[in-house]
This record gives structure tokens, C-alpha cells and sequence, in this order.
């Protein structure tokens, strides 16, 4: 076999599954050296060297996880620094690419629509580019109005000064809709708890950043019409309203007599902190109680919830909504005896089937076999461990606080947890392999025993 030149070879390193991946490396080293200037932080340089790292990774994959405290570990510099790796992290940097070439140039040549393509899960090359402004017009949209919402909250009650409540809701606005749980106060946003004010406009940002650009853009066009909704649309809309449902109300159930969660709280708060409960283990990773606190139930429904995750193309990470309900739908035609997996009046392909298990399994895989790692290297629990992982694999950013109390190693594990979670693992995984061929030939089948 003659092996690739190096224009092949070149070929092979820019297809666009595998730009992705290499640019995200890009923009966390860039933001870690950023994290690592003197202006960025308040300890010394040695200090600083683990946590710029973790925190790049953390922000750049839109997670939130920690391994220093946000509020008093970095400087103003530094906390824009964060802002701005969550921003490009939630929007894509290959996305991001596209719109400012777009801006500069005025064209796209087929290299970088294939690009875009990949990263936003267009349909077709023609979506791309009307997909692309309407995630810019959508991103803005959302962030400067709950910016302006969350001000008015934050100097009405909490901040005696403008620029103080001004650069607060223009920090938790771009984190609620990028789904990264970072926050401006060392306990997240217990301070805030219960104030619906300030926790329900967040939860609703949240919620669309996880639900996807191409469903936003679908339902900007035809919200009226759930009838003419494409499959990939119904099953994200319904799919995250009845496990927002879910969450909430196993939340509230689980949570409600806990005295060091919802039990010490009036009726009005445990309902506002239990509706945040059933969102923010989605993707969202702002908590408003402490989840060292919680119960072992409210632990394992999270810990489901952070794995399955948000949308496709979405700035929420997990296996998706999507394939979730796929694979029930798998389970259902078997059940039933149907020779194929159908939603609605459509059928689904055997390839895009295939894809949903694949993503599943290396999901589980990568989960459990971190989860293992982990805890050979640590004394915590097996439950935390597992919720730990199960949120940087999710990039929620939930944490019981055994990060901060994590050794280095252990703390890698969770970096590539987290870097794997929103690049993807099927993205991941089509980037290592080989050039694919097509089979001159199909071997005989044969029927080994299932179950």
C-alpha cells in the first residue's frame, strides 16, 4: 500500500473533524499562558501554574469546575480572561473562526463551511451560513437582556455601585447562556438562593444555551407548527422539557425535609431552588446549595441528568438529549418486534443508530473507567467520585468540593474528562482513526446469541 505524501498527510491533519479537537487545544494553551500572566491572578507564578491550566481547560469546554476559588484567586484581568474562554468555548472556535472570516471576507470556501458544518451540526452547507448569523444575533440577543435583568437585580439589592453590579451581570450572563458554572462569589450562588429574581432568568438562559442553535433557529421560524418540527427538534424540545420536569420534581421530592438544603427554607424558595435543581444538572453547573449536602438520591438523579446532558450543538455537553431518547427508541421497536426504529412517521437510518450507541458506550466507558482511576488515586467515595466525573465529562461544573481537594493527577484525569466531553467523543475518536475505504467485499453473517 503507497503510503500518503505529505500533501496527504496534510490533508488527513486539516479534514475538519480534525481541526476541531487541535483548535481546541490551541485556545486552551493560549488561555492558560493568559491565565498564567501576573495580571491574572493574586499568588505567586508557581502557584498559579495547575490552576491556569484547569481553569482554561474548564472554561475553553464551558464547564465550571474548580480547583481555586474564582472570586478571590483571580483578578479582574483574569476573571475577563475566563469570560472570554467561556464565550469562545460556548460559541465554538471553529464556529467563531468562520464568523469573523465571514465578517473580514464576505465569502466561505468549502473548507471552512465543512468546518462550521461539523462543529454547529448543520444539515447542509447551505444552513451554515444563515446558521451562523442567526447564533450571533441569538447569543447577543440573550446575553444583553439578561445582562440588563441581572444588573438592575444586583444594584437594586446587592451592590451599593454601578460598575459592580454591571461587570456581575455581564459575568453570570455569558455563563448562564454558555452553560459554565463559574460565578463571582466563593460559594457560587448560595448568597443568591431562593431569589427568583436573579435565579430564574439565569435558569432560562441556561435552558436555551442547552437546547442548540439549530433548534433555536428551527423554532424562531416555526415555534407555531410543532406539527411540521423536524425529528431532531421534537426530540430535543420534549425530550429537555419532561427531564427538566423530571429533575425538578425529584428535586423538591428528594430535597424538601433535608435541613441542610431545602428543609431550613420557606415554600417559596425550596420551589424557586427546586426548579434550578432540575435545570442546572443539565449542563448549567451554578447550585445555589451545597451539593456536599445533599442526599445520596439527589446525588445519583444528578449524576443521570449531567451524563445525558443538553442538545446537539449546543453549548451543553453529555451524550445529548437526542441520543438518550434514541436509544429508548431502540429499546422500544425491539420490545415491540418492529424490523425498524421508528419516531412518528419517519424512520431512523441504521447509521445514525450505530452513531447514538457508539457515542453511548465510549460515554459509559470513559466515565466508569475514570471514575476507577480516580478513586486508586484518592480516599473520596465512590458517589462522589462518579458525580465528579459524570460533571466534567458533562461539562456541567457541579461539584461535591473534592476538587479543590483533588491531587494533580487526578486532576488531569478530569481535564481530559472535560476536554473529551465538549469536543465530543465520536469527534474524538473519527479524528484518531485512519482514512476510511470502502469494503470490496462483505464476509458471511453469522448469529451469536444475545441476552
Amino acid at each position: 500500500m503507497r503510503k500518503p505524501g505529505f500533501a496527504g498527510a496534510a490533508r488527513l491533519i486539516l479534514h475538519p473533524v480534525r481541526i476541531l479537537p487541535l483548535a481546541f487545544v490551541a485556545g486552551i494553551t493560549i488561555g492558560a499562558c493568559l491565565l498564567l500572566l501576573p495580571a491574572s491572578h493574586y499568588s505567586s507564578t508557581d502557584d498559579a501554574v495547575m490552576p491556569a491550566l484547569f481553569t482554561s481547560v474548564s472554561a475553553a469546554t464551558v464547564t465550571g469546575l474548580t480547583t481555586v476559588d474564582t472570586a478571590t484567586f483571580w483578578t479582574p484581568f483574569g476573571q475577563t480572561v475566563i469570560l472570554l474562554l467561556v464565550e469562545i468555548g460556548g460559541l465554538g472556535i471553529m464556529t467563531l473562526a468562520t464568523m469573523l472570516g465571514l465578517i473580514v471576507g464576505g465569502r466561505l470556501g468549502l473548507r471552512t463551511r465543512l468546518v462550521a458544518q461539523a462543529e454547529m451540526h448543520a444539515v447542509s452547507l447551505g444552513d451554515v451560513r444563515p446558521l451562523l448569523r442567526r447564533v450571533a444575533v441569538t447569543m447577543l440577543a440573550f446575553q444583553g437582556v439578561l445582562t440588563v435583568i441581572l444588573t438592575i437585580r444586583f444594584r437594586l439589592v446587592y451592590f451599593d455601585d454601578l460598575p459592580t453590579a454591571l461587570w456581575h451581570g455581564v459575568f453570570h450572563a455569558v455563563m448562564a447562556f454558555n452553560n459554565a458554572g463559574f460565578a463571582l462569589t466563593s460559594d457560587n450562588l448560595v448568597a443568591y438562593v431562593g431569589d427568583a429574581w436573579l435565579i430564574f432568568p439565569i435558569c432560562v438562559a441556561v435552558y436555551a444555551g442547552a437546547i442548540g442553535f439549530p433548534v433555536m433557529a428551527e423554532l424562531f421560524q416555526g415555534w407555531r407548527m410543532p406539527r411540521k418540527w423536524t425529528i431532531h427538534t421534537r426530540l430535543t424540545v420534549w425530550g429537555s422539557l419532561g427531564l427538566f420536569v423530571i429533575g425538578a420534581l425529584a428535586f423538591l421530592a428528594v430535597e424538601w425535609t433535608n435541613p441542610l438544603t431545602l428543609g431550613s427554607m420557606g415554600g417559596w424558595h425550596r420551589i424557586v431552588t427546586g426548579i434550578e435543581g432540575g435545570i442546572m444538572p443539565r449542563s448549567g453547573g451554578f447550585n445555589s446549595i451545597d451539593y456536599g449536602d445533599a442526599r445520596p438520591e439527589t446525588l445519583g438523579i444528578s449524576t443521570v441528568m449531567m451524563f445525558i446532558g443538553g442538545g446537539s450543538a449546543s453549548t451543553a455537553g453529555g451524550i445529548k438529549v437526542t441520543t438518550f431518547l434514541l436509544l429508548a427508541y431502540v429499546i422500544l421497536a425491539e420490545l415491540r418486534g418492529d424490523p425498524d426504529v421508528m419516531i412518528g412517521k419517519r424512520s431512523i437510518g441504521m447509521q445514525t443508530l450505530r452513531q447514538a450507541v457508539t457515542i453511548a458506550l465510549l460515554a459509559v466507558m470513559l466515565v466508569a473507567t475514570t471514575t476507577l482511576i480516580i478513586l486508586s488515586m484518592t480516599d473520596f467515595s465512590m458517589q462522589d467520585v462518579l458525580f465528579e466525573c459524570a460533571s466534567a465529562f458533562g461539562t456541567v461544573g457541579l461539584s461535591t468540593g473534592i476538587t479543590f481537594d483533588m491531587p494533580v493527577n487526578a486532576q488531569f484525569v478530569l481535564m481530559v474528562l472535560m476536554f473529551l466531553g465538549r469536543v465530543g467523543t465520536i469527534t474524538v475518536a473519527s479524528a484518531l482513526t485512519l482514512r476510511r475505504r470502502a469494503p470490496r467485499y462483505h464476509l458471511p453473517e453469522e448469529r451469536p446469541i444475545i441476552g
